[in-house]
């Protein structure tokens, strides 16, 4: 594979940053698949084609520990795509179809069974999804999380959630929970970044660190932005990479999914971090 030679300068510093910082992610969260996408796509862009194949090995790898088998068998066949003989990659794929061919199969009527269940449970979720019309922001998850397990009392939550009204407008980036968690002297914000990208399976990414594209945050509703503290920093090929110190607002992802057609790839950061680029972005 040759270097993309229609790459400027700049564009090739930008990806080196971008391999170097999310290399760091991956190190210390090897199954993050979506990292590993973004490193891949980064690799290929550079035209440093033994990265690529490494890092989709990787990919791979992080899917056969999550038991996604199938996805593990792409990922395998695009690395013999680049190398028809790779002996390692032919051997993973023999091991997966001896694991796969030695599974039980599931009679069909404990499929027929589950399928019902299955069918019930989705229409009683559907229901109860018609029936309210409550704002999903995260705070139950939160609540659970710091209250439930006794992090914080019920009082000190309620001293530092905020509950928004997402037809008012807001004047200023509204600050996050852990934020005001951290300023209150309750709990400090590292350690709610540490909980929440455990709990919620989302990487943590040092956006201090990362050259944020203010042209792309400016791309997507201001309104939004603030009103949910969540900042859109850089794109990879069909992807929009966004920072939260909320992984679990649903209604922030539903937001900014209806302002673009790319898929939202979520990273947790730093509130302050993320209020600093977002008030550089809109002034």
């Amino acid at each position: 594979m040759a270097a993309n030679t229609t790459l400027n300068s700049g564009e090739e510093a930008q990806l080196t940053q971008t391999i170097e910082m999310f290399e760091v992610i991956v190190q210390s969260q090897p199954a993050d698949t979506q990292s590993l996408e973004i490193l891949k796509e980064a690799y290929s862009k550079l035209g440093r084609e033994d990265d690529v194949v490494n890092t989709s090995k990787r990919i791979a790898q992080a899917y056969l520990q999550q038991g996604q088998l199938s996805s593990a068998i792409l990922e395998y066949e695009t690395v013999l795509q680049y190398r028809p003989e790779d002996t390692d990659v032919r051997a993973a794929l023999k091991q997966i179809e001896e694991r796969a061919s030695s599974a039980v199969v599931q009679p069909a009527s404990d499929m027929l069974a589950m399928a019902s269940v299955s069918e019930t449970t989705m229409l009683r979720r559907k229901a109860r999804s018609v029936a309210s019309e409550e704002v999903d922001d995260g705070r139950k998850s939160l609540y659970k999380i710091f209250v439930e397990s006794k992090i914080i009392t019920a009082g000190d939550f309620d001293l530092c959630w905020r509950n928004i009204d997402p037809a008012l407008s807001p004047p200023d980036v509204v600050e996050p929970f852990i934020q005001t968690l951290h300023e209150k002297g309750i709990y400090l914000f590292e350690k709610s970044l540490r909980l929440l990208s455990d709990k919620s399976r989302v990487a943590y990414l040092p956006l201090d660190r990362y050259d944020v594209d203010m042209d792309l945050t400016r791309g997507f509703p201001a309104d939004v932005c603030r009103r949910w503290c969540v900042l859109p920093f850089d794109r990879m090929s069909k992807a929009i990479l966004i920072a939260t110190a909320n992984p679990f607002n649903q209604q922030a992802a539903k937001d900014l999914a209806e302002a673009t057609t790319h898929r939202l790839l979520w990273y947790v950061a730093a509130p302050n971090d993320i209020i600093s680029n977002l008030r550089k972005a809109f002034r």
